[in-house]
This record gives structure tokens, sequence and C-alpha cells, in this order.
């Protein structure tokens, strides 16, 4: 686990350090949009996937706690669905601006 999570800082510094260089290119060629179709998609990859990462955590959490605590299942229920609605709109947001930018 712990080598995957390195794995994975080493991946995203080397994006973030590659990310000015891309940034700093001249905007007149025509493959500005190939690249911008390229960047939605993983823009939207990577919100779909902490979403779903969320939702799952959320929900297990939530079982857990009412397996425990029958008689509070319905604050737990309640608190549930509001980070549930919370988490999603982070997608819908997401969506949303990926629309307006391209």
């Amino acid at each position: 686990m712990k080598k995957q999570w390195m794995w994975m800082l080493t991946v995203l510094a080397l994006v973030i350090m590659f990310a000015p260089a891309a940034l700093a290119q001249d905007q007149t060629g025509g493959s500005s949009k190939a690249f911008s179709g390229i960047a939605v998609g993983f823009g939207m990859a990577i919100a779909a996937f902490g979403c779903g990462l969320a939702q799952g955590r959320i929900a297990s959490a939530a079982c857990e706690g009412m397996a425990r605590n029958p008689g509070a299942a319905g604050a737990i229920r309640a608190a549930m669905i509001l980070g549930l609605v919370f988490v999603e709109t982070l997608v819908l947001f997401t969506l949303a601006m990926i629309a307006l930018k391209v």
C-alpha cells in the first residue's frame, strides 16, 4: 500500500513539474482543442474517482454506525444523505466547469 502511494506521489510531482512548460507553449497551433479534450477527460475522471471513493467510505461508515447503534439509525441516515449530496455536488460542479471551459 505504501509503495502505491509513493508511486502516485511521484507521478503527481512529475505532472506538477511539467505543467508550467505545457502552459507556456504558444496556442497558435491547431492541437489546443485536442489537448483540451484530453484535459477534460482527465479532470472528470479524477472528480468521478474521488466522488466514488468518498461515497463508498460514507456509506460504509454509516452502515457501521447503524449496526453499532440501531437506535440512532435515523440521525445517521440523515447525516449520510447530506454528506452524499455534498460529495455528489463536487462532480456536478466539475461537470459544469468543464462545460463552461470547453
